[in-house]
C-alpha cells in the first residue's frame, strides 16, 4: 500500500489506505498564501465581473449554467455563466409566480422584504430583481439609502410584519453568497416563516426558473429600473433601526454596558458594517469597529486555506486581522459578509472553533434564560460536536439532531420548541429572552453580542468557559476531511444505507449506531454517520461543490481521532464499491 497524504481540516496527516484509489480522491492542498494579505493578482476585476453579469448568457442545456438551489439558494459566478442577469430575472419571476399561486391558500400577498450584501454582484442582481418585482406588482420593502442588509435582519423584518397576522403575510429575498469568494453572487428566498425555504419550495422555484431560461425569458415581466424605483409598490424601510431597537430583547445588553467590557468587532467588509455603530450608541457599549472598509474586491482580507479570498469568520486563515488584535479587547468578534455567521476571539484562546462556542452558548443560555419554555430543546446538526449532546443532557434538555442545513430549525424556533439552533459552520440563532421567536435564519450578530453578555455575567470569557466545560464533560478533538469527488461518487455517497457499512467497530470501540436519517426528525442525511461511545464520523457529499466531506470527533485524543478518520475513509471506500 502506498502512503497517501490526506487533507484533514487544513492540517497534514498521513494514512495508509488500500486500493482501488478511485474511492480515495486526492487531497486539497494548503495554499502558501493562506493567512497572508491578498496579493494584487488575486483580486477580482469588478468591472469585468459586472460586465459578464450583463453580457454573458447562460445555456440551460449546460448543467453548470442552470439555476440550482443548494442549501442556501442559488450561487455562482458570472465568469462561469452561473450567476448572470438571466438567472436573476428567471428566479425572481418564478418567486413572483410562486407568491401568486399560494396567495389564496397561504396569504403571501403582503410585502416582500429584500436586502443585499457587499459582494460586487449583489448590486446588479438587486437591480434585476427590482425590475421584475415591480413589473409583477409586488409590494417591495427596500432599505433606506440603499443600505446593505444582513440576512438575519431580513428574517427579523418578515417575522415582525407577520406577527399576529393570518393574511397579507410578507416574505423575503436575500441577495448574498454568504462568505463565498468575491467573484460569486447568491440569491435566496425566505417564505413567511422567515427562514430558509424548504426543498419543496426551492425545487419549484428552481424548476420554473429553468423553464423560463429555456424559453428565452419570454414570460418574464420586467420594467426599467428607474420606473421600478418610482413604482407605487416600491417602498423604503428602515431595517437597521427596527433591528437595533429590538436587540435588547434577545441579548442582555444592559449587563454588557454595566460591565464596561471592551468589545472589538470586525464586520469583514460585510452587510452589517453600518449596524455596529448604532448598536454601540443605542446601548452604550464600549464597542470598537476595527475596520469599516467596504471594498468588493475584499483586498483587506487575509487569504483562506485554499488560496482564495473568503470572508469566513470561523477560519483562522481568514481571521488573521482580528486575531492579531485580540489583546486590545476583552472580547472580539467578526461576522461574514451577510452577517449570518460568527467568529469569537478571546485573549487566552484566540479564535474559538465554532463547535467550542456553540457548546458554550448552549450551556450558558439554558442556565440564564429562565423565561424560556421548560421543554425547549437544543438543536444541532449531525456534524456538530457531541459535546453539545453532553451539555444538553446535563441541562436536562432534549436534543434535536437534524441533517446539515439551518432550514431544519425553522419550525422549532418559530413555535419555541427549540431554544437554540446551531450548526458546525458557525451559524446559530436562539429565542428572545422572553422565549418568543427572534429570527428563523442564522444570525451572526447575536452570538457575537452574547459572548460579551456571558463574559459580563459570569466573569469568564467564552474561552475560559469552554475550558471549564471540558474539564467537566470531556474534551473532544475534531477534524474534517475535504476531497474532490465526481458527481457519480457524490450520488453514491448520498444514497448509502446502514447495511453497506460492514464493520462492527470504530477505532477499537463497538459501533453503537449507523445513521442515514437524523434522530431528531428522521430526515435523510444524504450520507452516513457512524457513532461509538467516544467518537464518531459522518460522511456526506457537498451540496454546492464537487467534493465530499468526512467529519470526525474523538473524546480520547488526537491519535484516536486519526484512527477514526482513517477507518472512515476505508468504510466509505468499501461502501461505495
Amino acid at each position: 500500500m502506498e502512503e497517501i497524504p490526506l487533507t484533514i481540516d487544513r492540517k497534514r496527516f498521513h494514512y495508509r489506505r488500500p486500493s482501488p484509489p478511485e474511492y480515495y480522491p486526492a487531497p486539497m492542498e494548503i495554499s502558501p498564501l493562506a493567512g497572508k494579505p491578498a496579493p494584487e493578482a488575486l483580486l477580482v476585476n469588478v468591472p469585468q465581473l459586472v460586465t459578464a453579469y450583463y453580457t454573458d448568457e447562460p445555456d440551460p442545456a449546460v448543467p453548470e449554467q442552470r439555476v440550482a438551489f443548494g442549501t442556501s439558494g442559488h450561487r455562482g459566478s458570472s465568469f462561469k455563466k452561473a450567476f448572470n442577469e438571466g438567472h436573476i430575472l428567471a428566479i425572481t419571476q418564478a418567486i413572483c409566480e410562486h407568491r401568486a399561486a399560494l396567495g389564496a391558500s397561504e396569504g403571501i400577498r403582503g410585502p416582500l422584504f429584500i436586502g443585499m450584501d457587499t459582494h460586487a454582484l449583489s448590486v446588479p442582481a438587486m437591480a434585476s430583481a427590482l425590475e421584475v418585482l415591480a413589473a409583477n406588482g409586488v409590494e417591495v420593502m427596500l432599505s433606506e439609502g440603499g443600505e446593505y442588509t444582513p440576512t438575519p435582519v431580513i428574517s427579523h423584518a418578515i417575522l415582525t410584519h407577520n406577527r399576529g397576522r393570518k393574511s397579507a403575510l410578507g416574505d423575503g429575498i436575500v441577495i448574498t453568497p454568504s462568505h463565498n469568494p468575491p467573484h460569486d453572487g447568491g440569491f435566496k428566498y425566505n417564505p413567511p416563516h422567515g427562514g430558509p425555504a424548504d426543498q419543496t419550495t426551492t425545487n419549484w422555484i428552481q424548476d420554473r426558473a429553468n423553464e423560463l431560461l429555456s424559453a428565452g425569458l419570454r414570460d418574464v415581466k420586467r420594467i426599467p429600473l428607474e420606473r421600478a424605483l418610482r413604482a407605487s409598490t416600491t417602498h423604503r424601510h428602515d431595517y437597521r433601526a427596527a433591528y437595533v431597537e429590538d436587540l435588547g430583547k434577545v441579548v442582555d445588553l444592559d449587563a454588557v454596558r454595566g460591565s464596561g467590557i471592551q468589545l472589538g468587532i470586525d464586520p469583514l467588509g460585510g452587510a452589517g458594517v453600518h449596524y455596529w455603530g448604532p448598536i454601540a450608541e443605542r446601548y452604550g457599549l464600549q464597542l470598537t469597529v476595527v475596520s469599516a472598509q467596504v471594498d468588493p474586491t475584499f483586498r483587506f482580507m487575509t487569504v483562506d486555506w485554499d488560496g482564495q479570498i473568503r470572508m469566513d469568520p470561523s477560519s483562522p486563515y481568514a481571521m488573521q486581522r482580528l486575531i492579531a488584535l485580540k489583546d486590545r479587547f476583552q472580547i472580539a468578534a467578526a461576522c461574514d459578509t451577510d452577517h449570518d455567521r460568527h467568529g469569537i476571539v478571546t485573549r487566552g484562546a484566540g479564535l474559538l472553533p465554532p463547535n467550542h462556542y456553540l457548546a458554550v452558548s448552549v450551556s450558558y443560555l439554558f442556565q440564564h434564560r429562565p423565561e424560556w419554555p421548560a421543554a425547549a430543546a437544543v438543536g444541532k446538526t449531525l456534524v456538530s460536536s457531541q459535546l453539545i449532546d453532553r451539555v444538553a443532557a446535563r441541562s436536562g434538555r432534549k436534543l434535536f439532531e437534524v441533517p446539515v442545513g439551518f432550514k431544519w430549525f425553522v419550525d422549532g424556533l418559530l413555535d419555541g420548541s427549540l431554544g437554540f439552533g446551531g450548526e458546525e459552520s458557525a451559524g446559530a440563532s436562539f429565542l428572545r429572552r422572553d422565549g418568543s421567536v427572534w429570527t428563523t435564519d442564522k444570525d451572526g450578530i447575536i452570538p457575537a453580542l452574547l459572548s460579551a453578555e456571558m463574559t459580563a455575567r459570569t466573569g469568564r470569557d467564552p474561552g475560559e468557559l469552554y475550558g471549564a466545560l471540558t474539564r467537566e464533560l470531556g474534551e473532544p478533538v475534531s477534524d474534517r476531511l475535504e476531497a474532490p469527488a465526481t458527481p457519480a461518487q457524490k450520488v453514491a455517497l448520498g444514497k448509502l444505507s446502514a447495511a453497506q457499512v460492514k464493520r462492527a467497530t470504530l477505532a477499537g470501540e463497538p459501533i453503537q449506531s449507523i445513521l442515514t436519517k437524523a434522530p431528531g426528525n428522521q430526515a435523510p442525511i444524504g450520507g452516513v454517520k457512524v457513532v461509538a461511545e467516544n467518537g464518531w464520523f459522518a460522511a456526506r457529499p457537498s451540496g454546492t461543490e464537487d467534493i465530499y466531506k468526512i467529519y470526525g470527533e474523538s473524546f480520547r485524543g488526537a491519535e484516536h481521532l486519526k484512527k477514526i478518520l482513517g477507518e472512515a475513509q476505508e468504510m466509505v471506500g468499501e461502501a461505495l464499491k
